[in-house]
C-alpha cells in the first residue's frame, strides 16, 4: 500500500516553504539593520518573526517600524522651519538666563542637547495634585483669558470635567477669544463622536484632531503613534503640563480602577513660551494654520520666579530624550530618588541605573499602582521587580486607585513632572512633554505629594516576592519578553 505521495505533489509545498524561509530570513536581516541600536528589541522581533511565520510578518509590517509617514515628516520639518525659530524662544531674552549648581547644570545641559529647550528663569509655579482643583483652575484661567486659550489633550472625555471646560471655552469664544482645542484621534474618540464636540465647533471653538486613524494612513505609517502630550496655554502667559487628561478622576471608561490620581504643574512666566511653541507646532502640523502673532508675545518675567525647563519628545525627533534624562538623574543623584509612574516597562539601561543607584547607597523608591488597567503591562513590569528589590530599590504599590502621576524628585533639589511614562511607548513612540524644575522649595512640595502616595501604598518585600507562585513567575517572564514591544 502506498500513500500516493509523489515529488510532483510535494513540489508546490516545498516552493512555498522556501519562499517563506527566504522572506523570514530577509526580514530578520532587515530587523537587525533597522534595530541595531536596540539589540533587545531586535531579538524580540526576530523570535516573533521566526516563531510566528505569517503573523510575525504582519505584526512587524504594522508596528515594527516607527513610521510617521513621509508626508508627516515633511510637514514637521516645515513646521519647525516656520514656527520654531531661535529668536522667538524664551531664551532669546537674556533676563531669563540662569546659573545652576553643578548637578542641576549637568541635567539642564543634557536636556537642552536632547530636547532643544534651555532652562529659563522667572517662573511662578503651582503644583496641583487633585483633578478637581486642576479643572477649576483651568476653567478660571479660560474665563479670565483676554486673547486666546490653547488646549492639547491625549484624552478628552465628555464627562463633568469635559463639559465644564467645554462651557468655559464656549463662553470665551462668545467673548471673541481665539480658542483652539487639539485632541488625539484615538485617546479622544469618545469626545469626537459626542454632541459636545459639535456644540464646541458651532460656538466658534476651533477643534482639530491629532494623528487621524484611517486605512490609507495605516499603509504609510504606524497607527499607534499617538500624541500623548497635555499642554494648556492661556494668553501666552499661563501654561499647564503634567499627567492630567481632561477627564473626571472617576474615569468612566475604566471605573473599577478609579480614582485616577494625577499631578500637573501650572506655570506663570517665560517657560510658557516653550509650551506655546510646542502647541503651535502640533497645531500647524494638523491644520496648516500658522498663528504668528502669538509667537511674538513674550511672557512676563517674574522677578521672584524659579528656573524651569520644558522637555519634549516624539517619534519624529528627540525620541530618546526621556530615557536619557531619566538615566542622567539616576546617575547624578546623591541621596534620594523617588519615581512615580502608572506604566513601568523600562529599557535595560534604566533598570541597570536604578540598581546601581541603590547599590551605591541612594534611597531609591519606585511607586506604581497595585491594580493596573493593563494586565500585560503589569505583568511585564513585575518581571523586573525581583532584580530591583535584590539591588535595594524600594517598590511601593499604590492601592487607593490608579496612580497616574508621572513624577521624579532628585535629592529634594530637582523635580520633574511630565506626561511620559517609564515605558518603551513613551520612550520611543509617543509625542510627550514635561517640565524640569530646578528649585528645592518646589521639589520639596512634589516630594511631599510623593510621600502621600507612598503612605497609601504597600511596600514589597524582597524575600516574599522571590517566593511568589511559579505560574506567576512564568507569566511575568513571558510578558517581560515582550517588554521591548510594549
Amino acid at each position: 500500500m502506498t500513500l500516493g505521495i509523489t515529488w510532483s505533489s510535494l513540489e508546490p509545498l516545498l516552493h512555498i516553504l522556501i519562499i517563506d524561509l527566504l522572506l523570514r530570513g530577509a526580514l530578520v536581516v532587515w530587523v537587525m539593520v533597522r534595530k541595531s541600536k536596540s539589540p533587545q528589541t531586535a531579538l524580540t522581533w526576530i523570535v516573533l518573526v521566526m516563531g510566528l511565520p505569517i503573523l510575525g510578518l504582519i505584526l512587524y509590517l504594522l508596528v515594527g517600524e516607527t513610521r510617521l509617514g513621509v508626508w508627516r515628516r515633511k510637514r514637521h520639518a516645515h513646521a519647525l522651519a516656520t514656527v520654531d525659530k531661535p529668536e522667538i524662544r524664551a531664551s532669546a531674552d537674556p533676563t531669563t538666563h540662569v546659573n545652576l549648581p553643578d548637578v542641576e547644570r549637568q541635567i539642564s545641559t543634557l536636556a537642552e542637547q536632547v530636547s532643544d529647550s534651555p532652562t529659563v528663569g522667572g517662573n511662578l509655579l503651582e503644583l496641583i495634585g487633585d483633578s478637581e482643583e486642576f479643572i477649576d483652575k483651568l476653567v478660571a484661567d479660560i474665563d479670565a483669558a483676554q486673547r486666546h486659550a490653547h488646549l492639547l489633550f491625549f484624552i478628552y472625555l465628555p464627562d463633568n470635567s469635559g463639559k465644564k471646560v467645554a462651557q468655559a471655552l464656549m463662553r470665551a469664544a462668545k467673548r471673541g477669544i481665539a480658542c483652539r482645542l487639539l485632541v488625539d484621534a484615538v485617546g479622544s474618540k469618545t469626545f469626537l463622536k459626542d454632541p459636545i464636540c459639535k456644540e464646541l465647533k458651532s460656538s466658534g471653538v476651533h477643534v482639530a484632531i491629532c494623528l487621524p486613524v484611517n486605512a490609507i494612513r495605516m499603509m504609510v505609517s504606524r497607527i499607534d503613534l499617538r500624541n500623548h502630550r497635555k499642554i494648556m496655554v492661556i494668553d501666552g502667559q499661563v501654561g499647564y503640563t503634567g499627567s492630567n487628561n481632561l477627564a473626571d478622576a472617576a474615569f468612566a471608561p475604566k471605573p473599577k480602577f478609579a480614582p485616577w490620581v494625577d499631578c500637573t504643574v501650572r506655570i506663570d512666566g517665560p517657560a510658557v513660551k516653550e509650551l506655546q511653541v510646542l502647541f503651535l507646532e502640533d497645531w500647524f502640523m494638523e491644520t496648516d494654520e500658522f498663528v504668528e502673532p502669538e509667537l511674538q508675545f513674550r511672557p512676563l518675567f517674574r522677578p521672584d520666579g524659579i528656573p524651569v525647563q520644558i522637555i519634549a519628545t516624539g517619534p519624529n525627533f528627540y525620541n530618546e530624550a526621556t530615557t536619557q534624562i531619566v538615566q542622567a538623574c539616576m546617575q547624578l543623584v546623591r541621596h534620594e530618588l523617588i519615581l512615580t509612574t502608572p506604566y513601568f516597562v523600562p529599557d535595560q539601561a534604566t533598570i541597570t541605573n536604578l540598581q546601581v543607584a541603590a547599590r551605591r547607597g541612594v534611597e531609591v523608591s519606585l511607586v506604581l499602582p497595585k491594580n493596573n488597567d493593563s494586565k500585560l503591562v503589569a505583568a511585564a513590569s513585575r518581571s523586573t521587580f525581583e532584580s530591583l528589590l535584590e539591588a535595594g530599590v524600594m517598590i511601593q504599590e499604590f492601592d487607593q486607585g490608579l496612580l497616574h502621576a508621572k513624577t521624579i524628585t532628585i535629592d529634594k533639589q530637582i523635580a520633574i513632572v511630565m506626561s511620559a511614562n517609564l515605558d518603551r511607548r513613551s520612550y520611543d513612540l509617543n509625542f510627550e512633554c514635561g517640565a524640569i524644575i530646578y528649585d528645592s522649595d518646589f521639589a520639596s512640595q512634589l516630594r511631599f505629594l510623593q510621600q502621600r502616595y507612598i503612605d497609601q501604598s504597600i511596600p514589597l518585600d524582597a524575600v516574599a516576592w522571590a517566593r511568589r507562585p511559579l505560574m506567576a513567575r512564568i507569566q511575568e517572564t513571558a510578558a517581560g519578553l515582550l517588554g521591548p514591544l510594549l
